[in-house]
């Protein structure tokens, strides 16, 4: 079924497709572009481990490069807010893409700072409406350099682009707005998520046959869920929709 065998007569092959659809369009609209709920969605159907992180990786691929070029044509998009984030995120995320760790410990971990994280997202916005509409000129550079590393080898360790990641941080730092967190966010993925994908298929050797099947379906969601984000939804409807990707992604990671 998986590796090379027809997958058309299982009903995963219907069931999975609908819901990476819904994840694509809802992560894509605040610049992510899915992966932590791809994971979660193989994990529930029981999936092969060894192929999860190639497939949600792909998939990641697919949808932040139609983000960022979205949120580009948009405005909201610089090199100079994205090289300090990558330039070491990106070996990084290729040695953590290449390591096999027990996920008893961080896992947990990362589940609560991203379910505190959207809780913090989510007050603010209520009670604090300018509070995620500062803007810098630029990202300062030591410290975006420390935390592009940092969320690099987790992303990679992990299976994810680590926008889940980035976003709450640049946010919650007053680094960014949330359009411009959003194009950041996919910038980011798509490099990580192509630097972990390649460390990733070195340790394991091998794409899914079964990936052309589901990236139809996460690229129509991304499609659509890009051009909400980058040209039409309210900011604090964002900053919402944020806290619910969140949500999903912290619930991932503590319950499965």
């Amino acid at each position: 079924m998986f590796g090379g065998e027809p997958i058309f007569g299982d009903i995963h092959i219907w069931l999975i497709p609908g819901l990476f659809f819904v994840l694509a369009a809802l992560y894509s609209s605040v610049g992510h572009a899915g992966a932590s709920g791809y994971l979660a969605v193989m994990a529930l159907f029981n999936l092969p481990p060894d192929l999860m992180r190639p497939i949600a990786l792909s998939l990641n691929i697919m949808v932040a490069s139609l983000t960022v070029f979205r949120f580009y044509k948009s405005g909201h998009l610089k090199w100079s807010d994205i090289w300090p984030l990558v330039l070491l995120s990106i070996p990084c995320a290729f040695i953590g893409g290449s390591i096999t760790l027990p996920g008893d410990i961080y896992r947990p971990a990362l589940g609560v700072l991203l379910l505190a994280s959207a809780a913090y997202l989510f007050w603010g916005s209520l009670f604090d409406p300018d509070t995620f509409s500062q803007d810098r000129k630029r990202l300062p550079r030591v410290p975006a350099l420390g935390i592009g590393g940092t969320i690099g080898m987790v992303s990679g360790l992990v299976g994810i682009g680590g926008g889940v990641l980035l976003s709450p941080a640049v946010m919650i730092l007053r680094w960014t707005n949330v359009r411009r967190t959003a194009a950041i966010a996919a910038s980011f993925i798509l490099f990580n998520s192509s630097a972990g994908l390649a460390g990733n298929v070195i340790a394991a050797g091998q794409i899914p046959a079964v990936l052309p099947f589901w990236a139809a379906a996460a690229v129509l969601g991304g499609f659509i869920g890009s051009k909400m984000g980058a040209q039409l939804l309210p900011t604090r409807m964002l900053v919402w929709l944020l806290a619910v990707a969140l949500v999903i992604a912290g619930g991932k990671f503590l319950l499965m």
